[in-house]
């Protein structure tokens, strides 16, 4: 691995003083955190994972800080993705907005843990199999063929398997009670859905592994490198969120993006497999004499198609139609969802806020040329949810 027992170690201890250190200044006490505080803290951890690498270029040389930094941009970018998600079943569950923290940072352990266990299994499997490149650079094809789909890439919800088992055997509350996981309901102790959301989050995060892990193993097959890239990009996750929280919706090609990358490294890993070759019904077990990409040229690739997906989805005008549609739909579901079911009324302000962020849209949508916003309102099934929005609205008074 190239790394001594001491060096991982201290790599451990400064990652979970880091995860102790955000919950116990920044969880502990529900609140939510406004724009300027999630910038602070989100340039403070973007700050700590640069420094690391620079680190690793002065121990460690700088192919190995190159490889480190292509892991941490390629990994931040799929943890982006996963924000989609995260988004999807906060929104789902209705979480208050100040019991969202103590969520993400629920999510992001449960990550960190999960992909270090596929880390040590990726890295084993590597090390015995060399044909286990071919399944690794396959596995990263299937996927980014997922991602180029626009169907696959935006669909998303909060029922799933885990979900369904946990809702079974698991006896849990119908409301909120702040961030807690745990009220008294008719006298008896039950958990909230809190709890729930958090499995749902957790159990996420392991389908997230299985492109995240071997993308990784297709840059550097240095186990520490891995290890360290993934929960630096994972440790300012949570104060990303919410910085860009209204920017999530309008980086509408990011899975584009994200497939190329990961289609990119699928086809180093298989030419990689085939340089060392010893399969015996491949060129009769012989190495194969193929191009072999290096990582200088894969951090650049993944630099320029992470900008320039970035630049096109949010400056083009069916990026931000996209957008609004998206936000238009998340709003008004978020909105609903506050009636389905509630044993007590909603908190009016809650109420009010959600339904001023729907109405913004709506005018943005408005504000758009003809032949766009007209596109969005021919959505029939768009224009149903939000009528029926606004009828909850006025139901209510």
């Amino acid at each position: 691995m190239g790394v001594s027992g001491p060096v991982w170690a201290l790599t451990i201890v400064l990652i979970a003083a880091l995860m102790l250190f955000d919950y116990a200044f920044q969880i502990r006490k529900t609140h939510v955190p406004t724009l300027r505080e999630a910038a602070i803290w989100s340039t403070f951890y973007i700050g700590t994972a640069v420094v690391f690498g620079l680190g690793i270029a002065v121990f460690g040389g700088i192919r190995m800080s190159i490889e480190y930094f292509a892991g941490y941009l390629s990994n931040e970018a799929l943890s982006v993705d996963n924000l989609f998600v995260f988004l999807v079943i906060i929104g789902s569950f209705a979480v208050p907005r100040e019991a969202q923290q103590k969520v993400l940072l629920f999510g992001i352990a449960f990550a960190l843990v999960a992909r270090t266990v596929f880390i040590v299994l990726g890295a084993a499997l590597l090390s015995t199999y060399n044909s286990a490149f071919y399944l690794f650079g396959l596995l990263l094809l299937f996927m980014a063929g997922k991602l180029a789909k626009p169907a696959e890439a935006e669909e998303g919800n909060a029922d799933n398997v885990v979900i369904r088992l946990a809702n079974r055997f698991l006896h849990t509350s119908t409301h909120y009670n702040g961030d807690r996981l745990f009220t008294v309901e008719d006298g008896k102790r039950v958990m909230t859905p809190l709890l729930l959301v958090m499995i749902a989050v957790g159990g996420t995060d392991l389908l997230f592994a299985f492109d995240s892990v071997p993308a990784m193993f297709g840059l550097t097959q240095n186990v520490y490198l891995v290890f360290a890239a993934t929960a630096f990009s994972l440790l300012g996750l949570r104060q990303l969120y919410f910085l860009i929280d209204n920017l999530l919706d309008r980086l509408i090609y990011l899975s584009y993006g994200l497939a190329v990358i990961l289609g990119f490294i699928g086809v180093k890993l298989i030419l990689e497999a085939l340089h060392d070759n010893n399969l015996p019904f491949i060129n009769h077990g012989q190495p194969v004499p193929v191009v072999e990409i290096g990582i200088t040229a894969s951090l650049l690739v993944i630099v320029a198609v992470l900008g320039l997906t970035t630049l096109i989805s949010l400056y083009s005008a069916r990026g931000r139609t996209l957008n609004l549609a998206a936000r238009a739909r998340r709003h008004a579901e978020e909105y609903l969802n506050l009636f389905d079911d509630l044993p007590q009324p909603v908190h009016p302000d809650q109420r009010h806020h959600m339904y001023a962020a729907l109405l913004q849209v709506e005018r943005e949508i408005d504000s758009l040329p003809t032949k766009y916003s007209a596109e969005i309102r021919q959505d029939q099934e768009l224009a149903t949810l939000l009528q029926c929005a606004h009828e909850a609205h006025d139901a209510q008074g």
